[in-house]
């Protein structure tokens, strides 16, 4: 399909981040084409631009879509991110996240495609030595998830060296928050991350909230992450599209932490409401504390977070919860 929009393939589209970087791609002007499995995404998000459905992992079906839509760049997204399942099935991870990877990036550059976005994770960095986290530190992951990203940034590197592939991998932090106007947001089944379980707790929709740990060397004994509101992460992902050649890395952080009790505070203000938790031990391998140093973004990207304090992360969590709600 051949339109007057330069086209992106967008594997795992109908996902979480996938999704807002959609309608960020459409916004400025691309026409998205989603490719993914719907194993874990929704054919729903998919909103601004054509489904594909398919697997990274089934080269005709790849060479298929990329044929019909022949896109200019690719944003990869299609990836399996739960760190306990990772632990518990490895080989899972490796095949899909590595050897998919592997066949997506085949696919493109035999069809001639040589721009690629790709979506990486903080995981790669295991427990640092140092923080903020630049990117030039130490790469030691802890978990297979972390492993299967790294091994891709590793390939990403190798085919820009020796087959002129521009490539950027982008380290998120910690994603969260949804669209302001309401059209996407998270949706995870199970749900792992902290501020939709503390919204489902403080709406008596969900059990109460497992706190992992009080004990931690920080302020208020509970972790600290860099969340990072998930319509800036979209708009770094085109800004990536825009610049540079090769590979390159970039932290997709906000600088700042923000501890687990201090995101129940801000669920409660925003939501009004208490979040029922309980204290549980600490899970093995949850660092004590890991934010970004994002000023090389800031500085080759022209990149800043808009939306990434927390108040506002949260309340556009929340009224995408409550939209949802009022919807079952």
């Amino acid at each position: 399909m051949i339109t007057d929009r330069p086209t992106i393939l967008v594997s795992g589209g109908a996902g979480y981040v996938g999704a807002h970087a959609c309608k960020a791609l459409s916004k400025a002007g691309w026409l998205p084409v989603t490719f993914d499995n719907l194993l874990n995404g929704h054919e729903e998000a998919v909103k601004w631009g054509p489904l594909e459905r398919g697997d990274i992992l089934d080269r005709a079906r790849l060479d298929e879509a990329i044929k019909a839509h022949q896109p200019v760049a690719a944003m990869h997204f299609a990836a399996l991110t739960s760190v306990s399942e990772s632990v518990s099935d490895p080989e899972r991870y490796r095949r899909n996240n590595v050897e998919g990877s592997r066949t997506l990036l085949g696919a493109l550059l035999d069809n001639g495609v040589n721009h690629i976005v790709f979506s990486s994770t903080a995981a790669v960095y295991g427990t640092p030595e140092l923080v903020p986290i630049e990117e030039d530190a130490a790469k030691v992951p802890i978990n297979p998830y972390g492993e299967t990203k790294l091994a891709v940034e590793r390939l990403l590197e190798e085919l820009a060296r020796e087959r002129g592939l521009t490539a950027t991998a982008l380290r998120y932090f910690n994603a969260a928050g949804a669209d302001p106007e309401g059209e996407i947001g998270e949706d995870h089944d199970p749900e792992t991350h902290l501020i939709p379980l503390a919204l489902s707790a403080a709406s008596d929709t969900g059990p109460a909230l497992t706190l992992y740990g009080d004990d931690y060397p920080t302020p208020d004994g509970t972790c600290v992450r860099d969340y990072i509101h998930v319509s800036d992460l979209a708009e770094a992902h085109v800004a990536a599209l825009r610049s540079g050649a090769g590979f390159r890395a970039f932290n997709l952080g906000t600088g700042t932490g923000a501890s687990v009790r201090q995101v129940l505070e801000t669920v409660e203000r925003v939501t009004g409401s208490k979040v029922p938790h309980w204290l549980g031990p600490r899970r093995k391998g949850d660092p004590a504390e890991l934010v970004a140093d994002p000023s090389r973004a800031f500085e080759k990207l022209g990149w800043k977070p808009a939306l990434s304090d927390l108040e506002t992360i949260v309340d556009t969590a929340w009224r995408w919860y409550q939209s949802r709600s009022a919807e079952a």
